[in-house]
């Protein structure tokens, strides 16, 4: 199965180190964060979720949930949260699926032929609270995730979500961000007090609307 932006995120249910989990219920009205991981004991995997561990309180402060699965058994799991928490300085909050059966890995896409028939690719997922599919990231093996783009990418999207604006390149919190085309610029002067910076017809600037 290949998910595509905007469709609806399976649910399911998987044991994890923080008990017996339904992703649904465990994502409530929050934001979610999947992503997987081709095994346990792996060198990059051990520095992402001890980055992500480092980032809980960002996500937190942003109404998301992370979640992250492993084909390996929650035995394993246990103690690759020792290593991780060892290594990286920090203390694991968040739960990893044990996905023997690679029922979420099947269900998700995660498992590449090309790349392997066994381990999960690093496939990520920012989910939202309508439970549809907002972003995919698929990253190699050999390359670790940046989830500082990721926290950016989240930033962007609950910007989005609820303004008529989108976000240029490079964009980050608090920087200006771009009228969308369907609002004119009359409209856009109306809509936006802050100001209306019109570089191009199409090309509208406008400081970020929901900061004060």
């Amino acid at each position: 199965m290949s998910l595509r932006l905007g469709d609806v995120a399976p649910n399911f249910q998987a044991k994890t180190t923080a008990g017996d989990l339904d992703f649904y219920e465990y994502l409530g009205n929050s934001w979610g964060v999947l992503f997987s991981h081709p095994a346990d004991f792996t060198p990059v995997c051990t520095t992402e979720l001890g980055k992500t561990a480092s980032l809980q309180d960002e996500f937190a402060k942003r109404n998301v949930k992370v979640l992250a699965v492993s084909v390996d058994p929650l035995d394993k799991h246990h103690g690759w949260i020792k290593d991780i928490n060892e290594t990286q300085n920090v203390s694991v909050g968040f739960p990893i699926i044990a996905d023997e059966d690679r029922q979420v890995a099947n269900l998700y896409g995660m498992i590449h032929p090309n790349a392997s028939e066994t381990f999960t690719v690093r496939s990520l997922f920012v989910i939202g609270p309508d439970k549809k599919v907002k972003l995919t990231i698929t990253y190699p093996a050999s390359t670790g995730r940046n989830f500082v783009e990721v926290l950016r990418v989240i930033d962007s999207l609950q910007l989005t979500a609820n303004h008529s604006v989108a976000t240029p390149a490079d964009w980050k919190h608090g920087e200006d961000v771009i009228v969308v085309p369907a609002v004119s610029t009359d409209d856009a002067i109306k809509k936006f007090p802050k100001g209306v910076k019109i570089v191009k017809p199409y090309l509208r600037y406008t400081p970020q609307p929901d900061i004060e």
